[in-house]
């Protein structure tokens, strides 16, 4: 038997029996900033404060169109204090926009506008921000600084020119001369740049002593390590074509051709004081991009640590 054993626990002395009981607590969690640093109480209300400040300026508007739209003829959405639940909720708006204009066609006009701005851009800025990073050629600088102008150049001010090109391309009145002109962002090229830029020289360096091409490195190396910022140009991309208003207004005519945002325009101004109809077309528009960043948050909040070498 070992000393240790023969001494019995009472005998141990007061320090070790509080070691013991100290460590037979639960140690409190503490909350430190990005330095390290214990943030003191009032800190913490102040930044929790702020943030749900925030969050209700960003998602109250929202919130506020939904209910509106559940609520029923009878109603009063104008009351003072306003009543944020319905208090007998229906789907009756919904089904009255449905009624009013073909809003489904309208929604899978944009949704093919979308969907093709969101392939386009993807290919097209990834292809160009991987030469734009990677490529050795001359005249690269001055390809990078022709995609910085161009995000400064309003639209409004080129949107004659290219109404003009549509025209003479015969692209008016279809949705091809709707998708074509944002059909490679500069945005999006400059952002797949960068992350390009991010990934590590040796990595590709190693693969070209392997006898790895151009396209090799591209497809099975480059591309896999920026799959977080192709989830933000697929989101912006989305984003731009299913929002736009002015565009498709200008270059379509015919009404069966019509984007959902101009559709629902009709809403407006045919049931101005309607605010509920107006309310759940709001709400058809934006649940799509709702989805979207429910199915891409993962991949578009990786692309923060994008280029990281991970072993």
């Amino acid at each position: 038997m070992s000393t240790a054993e023969k001494i019995p626990p009472t005998t141990a002395g007061p320090a070790a029996a509080t070691a013991a009981t100290a460590a037979r607590k639960p140690r409190r969690r503490r909350i430190t900033d990005e330095n390290g640093r214990r943030m003191p109480v009032w800190e913490i209300v102040l930044r929790y404060g702020l943030l749900l400040a925030v969050l209700a300026l960003m998602i109250g508007p929202f919130l506020w169109q939904l209910s509106t739209s559940l609520k029923g003829p009878h109603e009063d959405i104008f009351s003072s204090p306003p009543k944020f639940l319905p208090s007998d909720p229906t789907l009756h708006n919904y089904e009255r926009v449905a009624d009013t204009i073909p809003v489904w066609d309208y929604a899978l006009n944009s949704l093919k506008v979308a969907a093709a701005n969101v392939v386009t851009n993807c290919v097209g800025a990834t292809l160009a921000g991987y030469a734009l990073a990677r490529l050795r050629y001359r005249g690269r600088k001055a390809a990078t600084v022709v995609f910085i102008l161009a995000m400064l150049v309003p639209v409004e001010g080129i949107i004659i020119a290219q109404f003009t090109t549509m025209r003479e391309l015969g692209l008016n009145n279809t949705l091809v001369g709707v998708l074509l002109p944002g059909c490679v962002s500069a945005l999006n090229v400059l952002l797949m740049r960068n992350a390009f830029l991010n990934v590590p020289y040796e990595i590709e360096e190693a693969a070209f002593v392997d006898g790895a091409n151009v396209w090799q490195r591209f497809l099975r190396i480059a591309l896999p390590a920026v799959k977080g910022t192709l989830a933000v140009v697929a989101i912006f991309a989305f984003m731009g074509a299913w929002d736009d208003f002015l565009w498709p207004l200008i270059v379509l005519s015919d009404p069966d051709r019509f984007t959902l945002t101009i559709g629902l325009n009709y809403l407006h101004g045919t049931f101005a004081n309607d605010e509920r109809l107006v309310a759940a077309g709001t709400v058809i528009a934006v649940l799509p991009l709702i989805v979207l960043f429910a199915c891409l948050q993962r991949y578009f909040f990786r692309g923060v640590g994008e280029g990281a070498v991970k072993g």
